[in-house]
């Protein structure tokens, strides 16, 4: 961890995104230089073009082998955002041109603003309409408020497999169940059938899962969650879930995505997905160890508390703290200054700290939302840096609760 005196940083911001792992990064060059023809456009019909197809072919087939999924089910992205976007305001389209006049998009009130602002944006430039459905203390959808949530013409049920901040886990296979019997339609097609899409960019390679099992109509993932690199994602969807492109063009990816396809990107991401489910298990069982020590010595400290209660499913590399009376940007700024990468999981924009929409959903108060502290671990994370985090957090606590004392709150 150290070299002379320089020490090495700690980074616990994986929930963030992830370091590039070293076969994806070695894959990658040897695509870019090869002379394959992994480089060229996968839709030229010339040889370099066909090499490309037939690489984009072969990952896209690694990938939803991978997932338990069929290859045409795969629709490569951008990343998860493009991925929530796409289904978001692709079912509100094909909702509209159906003939609903007024869509319904229902979502937990703590997914992602990928696809928050996303239901925000269908409600006030395409003519939707964004019902929220209540969480409980831990953030769990409650199942028995989708009836209602339902009833005004749902075009899509959006809910995230585990949540960004928290890293609470939810039941998707009974949120699906629960949205069956409050519609009684089953099928694709049926009268009143509403599909259920999952933000699956946290839980992705790390707690199973199960589309077809769990009944889904699509899924979002993003690579650089797993070790891929930033700008690579897929939206897998079922071949009966009807969306309209909100965008023209080329027309690729099913007609939905429009752009060359990035063949080593979708080559980077199938390995990446593929070394994560591989030794998911074994991490689970690693991160979760490192998680309880984090919050077990974390909240001997004085009002510093785990966010998720015990007994609720959970990620195993997201630890969630929330610090009485302290000030979250110098809690953040005094562990950078010794040596950590963390964040605090609420939103920040131009400058102004905001409290977390996650916290205030789940019932906390505006103060408990805005002193928060997400811990997030991954591969290169070990025991020592977990001991290093816990030596510098009472001093960091200290500093932010001075820092709050001088600003009054």
């Amino acid at each position: 961890m150290s070299s002379g005196t320089t020490t090495a940083r700690v980074y616990l911001d994986h929930a963030a995104t992830t370091p590039v792992r070293a076969e994806v990064a070695e894959q990658v060059a040897r695509d870019l230089a090869d002379g394959l023809g992994g480089w060229a456009n996968p839709s030229a019909q010339h040889a370099s073009g066909r090499r490309a197809g037939a690489l984009l072919a072969q990952a896209r087939s690694r990938l939803a082998a991978a997932l338990g999924v069929d290859p045409h089910e795969v629709i490569l992205t951008g990343g998860g955002t493009e991925a929530d976007a796409l289904v978001v305001a692709g079912r509100v389209l094909a909702a509209r041109a159906a003939g609903v006049e007024r869509p319904h998009v229902v979502t937990s009130p703590i997914e992602h603003p990928a696809v928050l602002d996303s239901a925000r944006t269908a409600a006030t430039q395409l003519g939707a309409e964004h019902v929220p459905l209540p969480v409980d203390g831990a953030g769990r959808v409650e199942a028995g408020e989708l009836r209602a949530a339902l009833a005004g013409g749902a075009c899509l049920v959006s809910v995230m497999a585990a949540n960004n901040e928290t890293g609470v886990v939810q039941d998707l296979a009974g949120i699906v169940a629960a949205v069956r019997a409050a519609t009684g339609a089953n099928r694709p097609g049926a009268p009143g059938y509403v599909p259920v899409h999952t933000d699956a960019v946290a839980a992705a390679g790390r707690v199973p899962l199960d589309f077809h099992g769990w009944g889904l109509d699509a899924l979002s993932l993003s690579g650089h969650k797993l070790g891929a690199p930033v700008g690579v994602g897929a939206l897998i969807a079922r071949r009966d879930f009807t969306l309209v492109a909100p965008m023209g063009g080329g027309r690729q990816e099913r007609g939905l995505r429009s752009g060359t396809q990035d063949v080593v990107g979708a080559r980077a991401l199938a390995l990446a997905v593929e070394l994560a489910v591989a030794e998911r298990a074994a991490e689970a069982v690693r991160l979760e160890g490192l998680r309880e020590r984090l919050l077990a010595g974390a909240s001997a400290v004085e009002g510093v508390h785990a966010t998720l209660p015990d007994g609720v499913a959970h990620l195993p590399g997201t630890a969630h703290l929330w610090v009485e009376d302290a000030d979250a940007e110098a809690l953040l700024m005094a562990l950078d200054m010794a040596g950590f990468d963390v964040s605090a999981g609420s939103a920040c924009h131009a400058g102004v700290s905001r409290p977390s929409h996650v916290m205030l959903a789940m019932g906390y108060g505006e103060e408990p939302a805005r002193a928060t502290l997400r811990c997030s671990m991954g591969r290169e994370t070990g025991t020592q840096d977990v001991e290093r985090l816990l030596a510098a957090l009472p001093d960091a606590v200290r500093t932010a609760r001075r820092a709050h004392q001088r600003r009054g709150r």
